[in-house]
């Protein structure tokens, strides 16, 4: 049984590229791997200093983990900034990372081309990431292409580590699912807040109707045949359909005479019915946010065992335990 551990960003309203890209493998992953969960309030203020709204988006994040299935009793399940120990140990990897491997970070460079104002926490956001790897002995990371790199990041600076100290630090390895490696926005871009693109998780009816028929699509007549691969809404269609509907789509297409606004009805219909058992638990959730509040206390407390442990190795190993 390995150890599996992801992350995601209360940054803001979590979006179908969240859950395919993240959350649906790790439900599915509890029932058979060692879970490890959490939300990443640390990294979130990166890009929000709003106090009050990065409390906010970090409940609504359990709740809708919990919603869409998430059992804090398979998994452990928690919020970052409630195991302060990640910070001390991102300090103490900080000194064993060099300035060039950081500057060489393409997510880092693709924010500020993009017009993010950088700051120090954005540049070092790899270290802290490691920090939350290598903490609880994580053997595998499930992330999307654009993260592969800090988890080579993370590898890099655990074996510099482990060159000094000794094998303190399981070495991670990256695992991406190459199938929904990117789940495009309806702009046809990476979906992503980033980019305004995006369509949530538990959009109301009417909101999701319109962000679906506003997906960019080409000019292709109706009558024309259409190629699958290259239809951002296809892309989306096959994630929620089954492999029977999804292929009848794939031969409607190649045919031709189907039109977009066709596909945007069917698929309006199946992200609403695919998410409906969800919606409702998360509303008798939403109505006991204090029991959403002890899931994540208790998720912490079990979790904080095992930082404790390796703060006691890497301490004993650098030299702040003099005594």
């Amino acid at each position: 049984m390995a150890r599996i551990l992801s992350g995601i960003q209360p940054s803001g309203t979590l979006h179908l590229g969240n859950y395919f890209a993240m959350m649906k493998r790790m439900i599915q992953y509890q029932e058979e791997h060692d879970l490890f969960c959490f939300l990443v309030n640390y990294h979130a203020m990166t890009s929000l200093q709003d106090g009050e709204r990065l409390r906010e988006n970090t409940i609504e994040a359990a709740i809708d983990f919990l919603a869409l299935g998430l059992d804090p009793e398979k998994a452990h399940f928690w919020a970052q900034s409630d195991i302060p120990e990640v910070t001390e140990l991102s300090w103490i990897l900080a000194c064993y990372t060099s300035l060039g491997l950081l500057e060489r970070s393409t997510s880092y460079k693709d924010k500020v081309a993009r017009g993010i104002v950088p700051n120090a926490g954005l540049f070092t956001y790899p270290v802290l990431m490691a920090a939350d790897i290598l903490m609880y002995n994580a053997e595998i990371i499930p992330v999307g292409k654009d993260q592969k790199q800090h988890v080579e990041i993370t590898r890099d600076i655990a074996l510099r580590f482990n060159g000094v100290h000794g094998e303190v630090f399981t070495i991670p390895e990256p695992q991406i699912a190459e199938e929904i490696a990117v789940i495009p926005g309806i702009d046809g871009q990476k979906m992503s807040k980033s980019y305004d693109n995006t369509i949530n998780i538990f959009e109301d009816e009417k909101s999701l109707k319109k962000k679906v028929m506003r997906i960019v699509t080409d000019s292709t007549p109706v009558e024309d045949p259409k190629d699958p691969e290259r239809c951002n809404l296809f892309a989306l269609y096959r994630l929620f359909a089954d492999s029977g509907k999804t292929e009848a789509l794939r031969d409607r297409y190649i045919r031709g005479g189907i039109g977009y606004g066709e596909v945007k009805k069917e698929l309006f219909g199946l992200i609403w019915e695919f998410f409906a058992p969800a919606r409702e638990r998360r509303r008798e959730l939403a109505g006991d946010r204090g029991e959403v509040v002890r899931i994540l206390k208790r998720g912490a407390e079990k979790t904080r065992v095992i930082a404790a442990g390796t703060m006691d190795r890497v301490r004993r190993a650098v030299g702040l335990v003099y005594r």
